[in-house]
């Protein structure tokens, strides 16, 4: 499939590497050091690999703005989330640290649950609050807050003003999830004193997912991501040049409950969805609307990414025709490449070549040395021991100076079971999906795989199981993954490279 559009096939060919062009490097040089990048990295929750239409040039779902970043920086097509469901992904990118690494070795958190950073870990925001920015969060946090059940009437601390965020504004956890609030810095702003029963899933006719629970009294679900994106725009209105800031925009949706605004029920060919999908995109429409005007633009590294894959059902893409996750097998909390493999691109003007495409094996987890890369801190020992562990740079890769980075990532499921991938292969040392996809666990038959062992390069729909016809790599890809479950600090960052 040829590039069009700036869209770009779901299966990446050698064509492809026409894009990764020897490109001059940017990093701090010379006497006069540049102006540090702003940095905005916004969070798509539960958003396909085949949603955006420059991924996915048959989604059903228009994605203009999206497909705007794809012209004009850099697309990488084999991007991993650390897990493949909310919270962990979330402590990964903020941590630099693979999340069952953690005490959370399974599942997600709720809205009444303690904290998940450890005290004193250094995150990305707090780095970066030591390089002179003014760090902000916006949007889901799902990481916890307190040290034990979080009494809402009490300081929301721990929490994001204890790792590093200077500002907070946002919902304790998934939209779908109680208590309903928004809470700013470490107070909520309003207490949920009031009830609200459960409302079923849009696909089985309800008016959008949530459990039934506390819920603050002026707070709907339906304004949630309107009144996220007004914060958002509010911090970036505000910002002057001189000092660096980074905001970390984790948006509410397409996450359930599947809510769009009147004005865009219909604008997709996916349904509740699908229309939800173009909000999504509207926002981030409206973040580079104010970084244009305000004239940050030009000096901001921006990110756009997913925190997992879609939930989509297979009777969801029989009944609209959309893959939301592409071509790749599997869906959200699944070991399989749905579940993890998301869209990520990178705007960075001046230093990331528009309109390119990287091949390059990336985990979110990178995002935090990528960034000390640039103050010349990504080398082992720059960065205080039990600091992004699990992050290698993909600095050089931004740049043109190479074309991948990392040469093996760890993925995990929803229920904890974990994969390793190394080069173009994949080893799970179990069979099944692990998480929503059906089957979720298959117990090994005498004489047949005992897991599942795929080659990427040539079965990105991972549908040919070659567990019994290459035990020799199965057994040296067991013991990669067994490493890296072991390694701590240093050692893991030199077993990644």
């Amino acid at each position: 499939m040829r590039a069009q559009n700036a869209s770009f096939a779901l299966f990446p060919s050698a064509a492809f590497a026409a894009f990764l062009l020897a490109w001059t490097s940017l990093a701090p040089t010379g006497r006069a050091a540049p102006a540090k990048p702003n940095i905005v990295v916004i969070l798509a929750d539960d958003m396909g690999y085949g949603d955006p239409r420059c991924y996915n040039p048959q989604s059903k779902c228009p994605t203009p703005h999206i497909d705007r970043l794809a012209r004009e920086g850099m697309c990488f097509v084999d991007a991993h989330t650390p897990a493949s469901v909310c919270t962990p992904t979330r402590y990964g990118i903020l941590t630099g640290r693979y999340p069952w690494r953690s005490r959370l070795k399974r599942g997600v958190l709720g809205g009444y649950s303690p904290a998940l950073i450890e005290p004193g870990r250094v995150t990305l925001p707090e780095y970066l609050r030591r390089k002179g920015y003014v760090t902000y969060g916006v949007g889901k946090w799902h990481l916890g807050l307190q040290n034990q059940r979080t009494d809402y009437a009490k300081p929301l601390r721990p929490g994001p003003l204890t790792v590093g965020f200077d500002h907070y504004f946002g919902i304790p956890a998934s939209l779908d999830m109680v208590p309903y609030l928004f809470f700013r810095d470490d107070r909520p702003v309003e207490m949920p004193t009031d009830q609200t029963p459960a409302s079923k899933q849009r696909r089985f006719g309800g008016g959008g997912f949530w459990r039934a629970g506390a819920i603050a009294p002026h707070f709907s679900h339906e304004q949630c991501l309107p009144e996220l994106e007004k914060e958002a725009l509010r911090i970036l209105e505000a910002q002057k040049p001189g000092r660096p800031f980074f905001l970390y925009f984790a948006l509410s949706a397409p996450h359930t409950p599947w809510m769009p605004r009147p004005q865009y029920w219909g604008r997709s060919g996916a349904g509740w969805y699908g229309d939800f999908v173009v909000q999504v995109d509207d926002v981030v429409g409206a973040v580079l609307r104010v970084l244009d005007k305000r004239g940050l633009a030009e000096n901001t590294l921006l990110i756009f990414t997913s925190d997992n894959g879609a939930h989509w059902l297979p009777s969801d893409i029989e009944r609209f025709g959309h893959r939301a996750n592409g071509l790749l097998r599997g869906q959200k909390a699944d070991i399989w490449e749905g579940g993890h493999r998301v869209p990520f691109i990178v705007r960075w003007p001046g230093k990331v070549r528009p309109k390119s495409v990287s091949k390059a094996l990336l985990c979110q987890t990178d995002i935090f040395r990528t960034v000390a890369d640039w103050f010349g801190e990504a080398a082992p020992g720059a960065l205080p021991e039990q600091a992004a562990e699990d992050s290698v740079s993909f600095l050089p890769v931004l740049q043109g100076r190479m074309a991948t980075a990392r040469k093996s990532v760890v993925h995990q499921a929803v229920d904890g079971t974990l994969a390793i991938r190394v080069g173009s292969w994949k080893l799970c040392p179990k069979l099944g999906s692990h998480g929503f996809s059906s089957p979720k666990k298959i117990k090994p038959k005498p004489g047949g795989p005992e897991g599942q062992l795929y080659n990427l390069a040539e079965d990105l729909a991972e549908t040919r199981n070659l567990w019994n016809e290459e035990p020799d790599l199965r057994a040296k890809l067991a013991a990669e993954l067994q490493r890296a479950r072991e390694a701590q600090g240093t050692a893991e960052r030199a077993a990644l490279r």
